[in-house]
């Protein structure tokens, strides 16, 4: 079974959307792309100009699929902009089979955690958090501990990327390029 992360934020904490991204693009290979859903809600991403044949592989089945969907592969990854809302969890769960090996990363907001975590269609292995602890370490801490009762492999991640590594995560660019997020953490996960 593939992996499937779920990264959120922890009250205020900004930053969660690109370490997601950061995540998905260590988790991608030349030649299989992983996924990264986005249910935070915005603008759609457009694809770029360059991206892998995994991940333009990805976006076709994808698209073949899901012909409604907002969906772009951008570097090594291959994104699925989705509303925050419940009813886009359906469009989410017909989605992950389609990764087939590949990971996948979903972004979502704290308010639709529970239901994505809850959802048997869905499975996660392991999340991550994005939290600033100096504001919101007790309330870190229940989660983390809720989610480790639930069998998850669970990180937080203290600090926001910076902004070249944020920026070079969102447009799918290969880790090394700024090393976004520490080794161990992505081996965790």
């Amino acid at each position: 079974m593939s992996p499937v992360v779920l990264v959120s934020r922890v009250g205020a904490a900004k930053g969660s959307r690109a370490a997601a991204a950061a995540l998905a693009c260590n988790a991608s290979e030349l030649d299989r792309a992983a996924l990264l859903v986005d249910l935070e809600g915005g603008r759609a991403s457009r694809p770029t100009l360059i991206a892998t044949a995994g991940a333009r592989g990805l976006e076709e089945r994808l698209a073949t699929h899901l012909p409604d969907a907002a969906i772009a592969s951008r570097g090594r990854i291959c994104q699925l902009k989705l509303s925050p809302e419940r009813e886009a969890i359906e469009t989410l769960a017909a989605a992950l089979p389609l990764a087939r090996q590949s990971a996948a990363v979903v972004h979502l907001p704290p308010t639709l955690f529970r239901t994505v975590l809850t959802d048997s269609r869905i499975r996660p292995t392991a999340v991550l958090l994005r939290a600033d602890l100096a504001e919101d370490r007790p309330l870190t801490a229940l989660t983390t501990r809720d989610l480790m009762a639930w069998g998850l492999r669970v990180t937080v991640l203290k600090r926001p990327l910076g902004w070249i590594a944020a920026h070079a995560a969102l447009l799918g660019m290969h880790p090394e390029a700024g090393r976004a997020l520490p080794h161990q953490l992505c081996e965790r996960l």
